[in-house]
């Protein structure tokens, strides 16, 4: 027989022999050297105590076992029954104890970092929480930092971030569904909700989602987001993220539902409307009239970021009579020499930017934004000296690049950056007129995109006139006869 015949069912039950509980783990899960098989005595009957070095921390459970290990000469009838039950009652008092009954049950315990005690001639083993809790500290958010507000960011721990939430959430009603996704890595998952305030069929779709993923590994909330999404090819974003507890507990307060994944600080909260990406925590730890100022700005720079290179394009190229004649005469003069068109003017400086914003990120933090500056200014002025292009070019793509950073949502302004070098070809080939016709495109685009079934432009396609209160402009907590979407 070969050592794959010889492997266990998944679902087998547990034998009652000591010797082929040890042959299964192994059998399933190799002779590995960090899973520890550690032998006791309870009286007359022999026990194993099995866990993953590194995982658990069992410590305190093998001292608790031997303290009581008188206890187990007093027992009248040394069953294995009376003594797995000694153990659960009396011995064992961590946080977490239950039964396991097969392997399957066994492998996902240990590979969670329990501890399993198996006692000879039982069909039946424990489980106790011994997780090992090594993980990194409650630190500041870096994607997502504010001036004014809280500094917690969610860490890589599922558990610690499920914590960060419910300590601001004192609500009974927030609910906690966990699940395992991943062929092979078996990651840990959790579905946040407050009863009453999700909308019942969002959230069945999104069981209905999760339940249909087949995915060999889960190491990111990425891997998710792929998967729920509901367009796969649209440039923006229908699932948003944060690494941020408070922005998470605002978005369950309003009827949205959190999924956060263990291994990685960022949570996806579902579903994402199309101004959701414009809004940030500090909006609301600040005066209305100061938030609805800097929201407004943001909007500027969307439209700034997106439209500014391609309008200067199309009005150079083909509509020069709208440009002032004085502006005009000091364009042609910074053109004359340089020997491309202003499309591929633009291409060959958006690209530039691009190369050097990605290396800036990937270099050493300590060398990595005075090369991205300094590289931007180097080859700016280089590139103006050698007349290859236009210094009004180069402030062309110097405000885009700064209006792009302004956006609180990275992910909204990695949409801006696709989009830009489009919609810069379009009007290299038709001028405002194939611009105009692009934006209305691109509007039905918006229009039909959902998440998780929920319209993406809520409450502008549909108009949503009470929701204008927080959309464009923050009107103060006093003027909202509704808070959070909710009387």
């Amino acid at each position: 027989m070969t050592p794959l015949e010889q492997t266990p069912s998944p679902q087998e039950n547990l034998p009652e022999s000591l010797s082929s509980m040890i042959e299964g783990i192994q059998a399933r899960m190799g002779k590995s050297a960090d899973i520890i098989y550690r032998f006791i005595s309870l009286g007359p009957l022999s026990a194993v105590i099995i866990f993953i070095e590194g995982l658990s921390e069992p410590q305190e459970l093998i001292k608790a076992i031997h303290k009581d290990a008188n206890l187990f000469h007093e027992i009248d009838e040394f069953h294995p029954q009376t003594c797995l039950k000694l153990l659960q009652e009396r011995t064992l008092t961590l946080g977490k104890v239950g039964e396991i009954c097969n392997y399957t049950e066994a492998e996902n315990e240990l590979l969670s970092g329990n501890t399993i005690v198996f006692i000879e001639g039982s069909r039946v083993a424990l489980s106790a929480g011994t997780e090992a809790l090594k993980q990194r500290g409650v630190e500041d958010a870096v994607s997502q930092s504010v001036v004014r507000g809280p500094r917690e960011g969610f860490t890589e721990s599922l558990r610690e971030n499920t914590a960060l939430i419910r300590r601001r959430i004192h609500n009974p009603k927030l609910r906690i569904e966990e699940r395992r996704l991943g062929e092979q890595t078996h990651t840990n998952i959790a579905v946040m909700y407050i009863e009453g305030n999700a909308d019942p069929i969002v959230l069945q779709e999104l069981r209905n989602r999760l339940d249909k993923a087949r995915l060999d590994s889960v190491l990111e909330s990425n891997y998710i987001e792929e998967v729920i999404q509901d367009k796969h090819y649209s440039p923006f974003p229908t699932v948003y993220n944060t690494e941020r507890p408070d922005v998470t507990a605002s978005a369950l307060l309003e009827g949205r539902i959190a999924i956060l994944t263990e291994g990685t600080p960022f949570v996806l909260v579902v579903p994402a409307l199309l101004v959701q990406f414009f809004q940030s925590s500090e909006d609301y730890y600040q005066r209305s009239d100061f938030a609805s100022l800097v929201r407004l700005l943001r909007y500027f720079c969307f439209a700034v970021a997106l439209l500014t290179p391609s309008f200067y394009i199309a009005i150079t190229t083909f509509h020069q009579e709208m440009i002032p004649t004085t502006l005009l005469i000091s364009l042609i003069g910074q053109r004359e020499g340089i020997p491309f068109p202003a499309f591929l003017e633009a291409f060959i400086m958006e690209i530039t930017f691009e190369v050097l914003r990605e290396a800036g990120i990937r270099l050493p933090k300590s060398i990595g934004q005075s090369v991205s500056i300094v590289g931007t200014l180097v080859i700016g002025q280089a590139a103006v000296d050698a007349g290859l292009v236009s210094a009004a070019m180069v402030i062309v793509v110097s405000i885009t690049a700064i209006a792009n950073f302004a956006l609180p949502a990275f992910n909204v302004g990695i949409s801006v950056r696709m989009l830009r070098f489009v919609l810069m070809a379009i009007a290299a080939s038709f001028g405002l007129y194939g611009m105009i016709i692009a934006m209305i495109m691109l509007g039905l685009h918006l229009c039909s995109l959902d998440s998780v079934g929920v319209p993406y432009m809520t409450s502008l396609a549909p108009m949503r006139w009470q929701s204008q209160k927080d959309t464009f402009i923050r009107v103060s907590r006093r003027g909202m006869k509704k808070y959070f979407g909710r009387n």
